[in-house]
């Protein structure tokens, strides 16, 4: 466990080497948080959620990074407006040193417990923390791009395929995760339901065809948009995905979509998008994440006999099975061994700003 500590925490401090300071700040718009945020807050919560509790004569670093760092459990005291987080004057070797704090009482502390509770809870603060490496390249990203830089992770082009098409077979499937390895509690329980026949896409929607929905005029074409996606598109005056470049490989996937433009494109080629358990059917058989995250159909929310994290981290999921949407598959910037088939990825249908795409459906 100190091993896999250890490599999590240095993973995330590599994405940020050679950022400069002001970069590290950097809060182009409410829902990006600056890099030095991430850096924070993973920290907090090793802190908070283990170190408080299970250390003896531990001392916090700060007790103003309490209000600086909790991103959103309210259980655990008042919290920074997320939009106000590139307000923070904490200097990122401040930071640093919380960082370095906080590990060595942790190794410590690893040191001396074994204790199956401090285990599972490292457990989750790991994964947390590597949800939160994919959201570093994601602000990264929209940060720089704010200042005119370029910041790209390769995505690797489509290939042509022989068969496009996975085949969902109708019957009762068993869908949510089992395993003894670890999970989110939005994966779990495992459990039954009907399946029709349908295909679901091997591969992912590409910018050349995408290009073609472009240049239809599908951006002035209402009848593809659902009522809040056409009003989202005229009130933003959208005309094409985030970061578009419309001078890149034609083969690569589109990226950056939101789940308005991923219907509608849906719309367009008289398909559908997948379930998120027609996805889960495929990914189970593939067995590997994808280049980009896909929008499925599927609002989020619990599945039967879903029951949340104990304690402080009861707020981890739960509370935001509303008015979002499922995307699964995993990503170029998911972290190595993170992703699993059961993986629940969720967002709201405007946001696009992570690395997601299209992957079609239809029914047989």
């Amino acid at each position: 466990m100190k091993k896999q500590y250890i490599r999590v925490r240095k993973g995330t401090e590599d994405i940020c080497v050679g950022l400069k300071e002001h970069e590290l700040s950097l809060q182009p718009r409410g829902e990006v948080s600056p890099a030095k945020w991430h850096l924070g807050h993973t920290t907090w919560f090793f802190e908070k959620i283990i170190l408080e509790k299970y250390l003896e004569h531990f001392q916090c670093f700060n007790p103003d990074y309490d209000f600086v760092f909790n991103s959103y459990y309210k259980q655990l005291g008042k919290h920074l407006n997320q939009q106000d987080r590139g307000e923070i004057s904490i200097e990122s070797t401040e930071v640093l040193k919380y960082r370095k704090y906080v590990d060595q009482n942790m190794l410590a502390l690893l040191e001396s417990e074994n204790s199956k509770e401090i285990i599972d809870l490292v457990t989750i603060g790991l994964n947390h923390e590597e949800q939160h490496q994919e959201l570093l390249h994601m602000d990264i990203k929209a940060a720089l791009f704010f200042e005119n830089k370029h910041y790209q992770l390769d995505l690797a082009p489509i290939k042509n395929e022989d068969s496009q098409w996975f085949e969902v077979s109708e019957g009762l499937i068993s869908c949510g995760n089992q395993s003894n390895e670890f999970s989110y509690d939005n994966e779990r329980p495992r459990h039954q339901r009907y399946q029709n026949n349908a295909f679901i896409s091997k591969k992912l929607v590409t910018k050349s065809e995408y290009r073609e929905f472009i240049n239809s005029g599908a951006y002035s074409n209402p009848l593809l948009w659902l009522s809040k996606g056409w009003e989202w598109l005229c009130e933003n005056k959208i005309t094409a995905p985030l970061y578009w470049d419309d001078n890149k490989n034609d083969l690569l996937p589109v990226s950056h979509i939101s789940y308005f433009e991923a219907d509608a494109f849906a719309n367009y080629m008289g398909c559908r998008l997948p379930t998120e358990f027609e996805h889960e059917i495929m990914d189970q058989d593939c067995k590997q994440s994808s280049s980009l995250w896909s929008w499925t159909s599927s609002s989020y929310g619990a599945y039967p006999g879903f029951v949340k994290f104990d304690g402080a981290l009861s707020e981890y999921n739960g509370k935001f099975m509303c008015n979002q949407y499922i995307l699964r598959g995993g990503c170029v910037a998911t972290p190595r061994g993170h992703w699993r088939p059961t993986y629940r990825n969720f967002y709201e249908p405007h946001q696009r700003w992570m690395f997601s795409g299209i992957r079609l459906a239809k029914d047989k």
